[in-house]
C-alpha cells in the first residue's frame, strides 16, 4: 500500500510516520515544507494542479494529512488549516489515483461541552476560537468533497515530543526549572479545566487503522476520560520525583499578564521567576471536554492503550534531559 503522508515533521506526523514505516506492507512518501521531506511542497501556497501532478506520479492508495497550525492569528490558521485542506481535496478530485484521505481534525472543533458529558460525533460543533473554526471548516470541506475520506477528531494529544508551548509541556518546563533551582514550591494557575488526553502513539495507531479501514465521516480519538490539569500536575510531580509543594492559584484561566509566560497564540513575554506560573488553556473549549470513543472502537477496532501517567513520564524524561 502506497501512503502519502503530509506533515510528517509535525508532532502527530512524526509518530504516524514511525507507525506506518513499521508496517512492511506500506510504502511511505513524505510531503512537506522541510528539507528532509521526500517532496517539498507548501499546501498553504501551492496550487491544486501542482499537487495533482505529484499524486498522479506517485499514485498513492492513501493520503494522510497531519499538516496544520495550532498557533497564530485567524488569517494564518485559516491559510494553514483550511485553505491547505481545500488544496488537498481539489487535487484528489482531479487526480486519477483514487486515494483515500485520512484527515487529522481536533476536539476543539466541538467547542465547550456540558461538564460530565461525553461528546459524540453527532454533537453540533460550536468552536470557541479561531483554531477550532479553521479546523471545523477543513472538516466540512473533507466531508463535502465526495472523496473516500475520514476525519479523526483528536482531542488533547500528549506524550513524548509534546510541544513546549502546550499546557503539559509548560508544566514539565516549570517543574524542571523548580527542581534545577531547588525551589520548594511551585505556584500554578489555570489548572481547573478538564481535558481528554490521548497519547500521541495511540493517535498514530488510530491513523494506521483508519488508513486500512473503509470507515468514513468523523471519528473521535481520545481516551474517553476527562482529567483535571491539577491532577495531571500532581502526577507529573510524582513521576518527576519533585518533593516540593504545588500551590494552585484561585480563579479561572485568563490572559497572561506581563509577568506570566505566554499561552498558545499570545506574544512571548519575558518570564519573571518570582511570579506565579499560569497555564490557561486557550482552545475555546471551556472547562470540560471528554470524548465519546465508541465509534473508534466499533469502526476502527481501536482503543487507547497508553495511560496518562506513562505519557507524563515520557514528557518528563525529555524535560529532565535539559536539567
Amino acid at each position: 500500500m502506497r501512503v502519502l503522508l503530509i506533515g510528517a515533521n509535525g508532532y502527530i506526523g512524526r509518530y504516524v510516520a514511525d507507525r506506518l514505516l513499521a508496517d512492511p506492507a506500506v510504502q511511505l512518501t513524505a510531503l512537506g515544507r522541510g528539507d528532509d521531506a521526500d517532496v517539498r511542497f507548501d499546501l498553504a501556497s501551492g496550487s491544486p494542479g501542482a499537487l495533482t501532478r505529484f499524486l498522479d506520479a506517485v499514485h498513492p492508495g492513501v493520503v494522510v494529512n497531519c499538516a496544520g497550525a495550532t498557533r497564530g492569528g485567524a488569517r494564518d490558521l485559516t491559510r494553514h488549516n483550511t485553505v491547505a485542506v481545500a488544496t488537498v481535496c481539489e487535487a484528489l478530485r482531479r487526480s486519477g489515483c483514487g486515494a483515500r484521505l485520512v484527515q487529522i481534525g481536533c476536539g476543539a472543533e466541538y467547542g465547550p461541552s456540558q461538564p460530565g458529558s461525553s461528546t459524540a460525533e453527532d454533537a453540533v460543533p460550536r468552536p470557541g476560537g479561531p483554531y477550532g473554526v479553521s479546523k471545523l471548516a477543513a472538516t466540512e470541506l473533507v466531508l463535502g468533497s465526495g472523496l473516500d475520506a475520514v476525519v479523526l477528531r483528536v482531542f488533547s494529544p500528549a506524550g513524548p515530543g509534546t510541544p513546549a508551548g502546550s499546557p503539559l509541556g509548560r508544566l514539565a518546563e516549570a517543574m524542571r526549572r523548580a527542581m534545577q533551582s531547588g525551589d520548594g514550591e511551585l505556584k500554578l494557575g489555570g489548572l481547573g479545566v478538564q481535558r481528554d488526553f490521548v497519547d500521541v502513539r495511540d493517535v498514530a495507531r488510530a491513523v494506521h487503522a483508519a488508513s486500512l479501514s473503509a470507515a468514513q465521516g468523523v471519528i473521535n480519538i481520545g481516551s474517553g476520560r476527562a482529567i483535571r490539569l491539577r491532577d495531571a500536575a500532581a502526577t507529573l510531580a510524582r513521576v518527576a520525583g519533585y518533593g516540593g509543594a504545588l500551590h494552585e492559584l484561585d480563579g479561572p484561566p485568563g490572559p497572561p499578564g506581563p509577568h506570566l509566560r505566554p499561552t498558545i497564540g499570545h506574544p512571548r513575554a519575558e518570564p519573571d521567576h518570582t511570579a506565579p506560573v499560569a497555564y490557561p488553556y486557550p482552545d475555546g473549549c471551556g472547562s470540560w471536554q471528554q470524548a465519546d470513543v465508541r465509534t473508534a472502537r466499533d469502526r476502527l477496532g481501536w482503543r487507547p492503550r497508553i495511560n496518562l501517567e506513562e505519557s507524563l513520564a515520557d514528557i518528563w524524561m525529555e524535560a529532565a534531559c535539559r536539567i
